[in-house]
């Protein structure tokens, strides 16, 4: 009997993640029904290895694809086409054409009757906002204006991401310079001298000793540091994905100095701009909030606004709500709480996202500045100091040949 991973919804609007054990998806989807939940996915569990491809599957549709399909479909729709022939135009002509088998089956589904946030949805591929942000657009009838919100979104998150890769691009190649030049000069060029100065049979200075006592055991078992090191980052990478693994790394990440306070709130940034963009599409808050927290890459975070999602449920509001979590900054907690008083929530989630996107481009930008030229340095220091401990046996050699 194999056990199935479902996204469900139950009577009072709650979605969550359940597991079900049945022969099949259908008897699954059959159990959940009787058991009154609404049923929004289903995949089969194949534990670790199932996780990481569907990860990998989720990135199929991000990015330039994913944006210029949302604008064709919107734009179809806004052009007096019925749902179902847009999705048929776009299966048959969509720019991407790994998107069109996907957009085949959400066709047949629409066409056999499920909602189009329910073909979504099945598909296991696109992001859980898009697919709550169409059932919102679904129930309000302003599915056209949703589609606008969320391209709006893509456009603003996508520059973000896009801002923030840039910027670590030269910082990354410095990184693999460093690497590879000590890594020809340990490999190459120490052992070569090492050769020569054994055959000469001079007396080392204390610098070269050292360089040649560090150098030449890391070549000699350079085929199983390399393997070695793979692996540990292989094992890091999956016990990262376990849920004891990322809460640990993301109780620690807020607490690296400089990047941490980065991280956090590149965090909040995402967060509060996934929010806006589902309110402003007419999600209800408590949904809102709980979707929101499901985009998050930090499990920490995520945890802790879903947390805040049921305060929230039962009354509370969302700045108290956030503030006993204690993650968000305060600045970030006093433009909720007055976008709540004001009865401007979603415009004023949106000015916090403006406000910690530029933040943390500013800081990333401020701070690569300095490690730029330190890892320059660093090289430069490095390599000199390899150089010298090599070269310096040389010069003894010609002050003795000399005298």
């Amino acid at each position: 009997m194999a056990e199935f991973i479902c996204k469900v919804g139950d009577a009072s609007g709650r979605v969550f993640q359940a597991t079900e054990a049945a022969p099949s998806e259908a008897e699954a989807r059959q159990r959940l029904a009787d058991k009154g939940l609404h049923v929004y996915s289903i995949r089969s569990d194949m534990g670790l290895v199932g996780t990481l491809s569907s990860r990998r599957r989720d990135k199929v549709v991000r990015g330039g694809d994913f944006l210029i399909f949302n604008q064709q479909f919107n734009t179809l729709i806004k052009a007096g086409l019925p749902i179902l022939k847009a999705l048929s135009l776009l299966a048959e002509r969509a720019a991407a054409v790994r998107m069109r088998p996907m957009l085949i089956d959400v066709r047949d589904r629409v066409r056999e009757g499920a909602m189009l946030s329910e073909a979504l949805e099945a598909q296991g591929v696109f992001p859980g906002v898009y697919t709550t942000a169409i059932l919102a657009g679904e129930k309000s009838g302003n599915l056209t204006g949703v589609l606008d919100n969320y391209i709006a979104f893509q456009r603003v998150s996508q520059g973000f991401r896009n801002r923030l890769k840039t910027v670590m691009i030269y910082p990354a190649i410095l990184v693999v310079a460093v690497i590879s030049v000590l890594s020809f000069l340990v490999t190459y060029a120490v052992p070569q001298f090492a050769l020569l100065y054994s055959d000469l049979n001079v007396k080392l200075p204390d610098i070269t000793r050292i360089v040649l006592g560090i150098a030449l055991p890391i070549r000699h078992y350079i085929v199983l540091i390399i393997p070695g090191l793979a692996v540990t980052i292989f094992l890091l990478i999956v016990w990262s994905r376990t849920d004891q693994g990322a809460q640990l790394l993301d109780s620690v990440k807020p607490k690296i100095p400089i990047m941490g306070d980065i991280w956090l709130k590149a965090q909040v940034a995402q967060f509060v701009r996934t929010l806006s963009t589902l309110l402003a599409g007419g999600t209800p808050l408590v949904t809102a909030v709980e979707t929101s927290a499901n985009s998050l890459g930090s499990r920490l975070i995520a945890s802790s606004t879903r947390r805040a999602a049921a305060k929230v449920k039962e009354g509370q509001t969302l700045s108290s709500a956030l503030a006993v979590e204690g993650l968000m900054p305060d600045m970030a907690l006093e433009m909720i709480e007055v976008g709540e008083n004001s009865g401007a929530l979603t415009a004023m989630l949106a000015s916090v996202a403006d406000f910690y996107e530029e933040e943390v481009n500013l800081r990333l930008t401020a701070f690569l500045t300095w490690v730029e030229p330190a890892i320059l340095v660093f090289m430069a220091g490095v390599v000199a100091l390899i150089l010298i401990a090599l070269y310096l046996p040389m010069f003894s050699l010609s002050v003795g040949a000399a005298g």
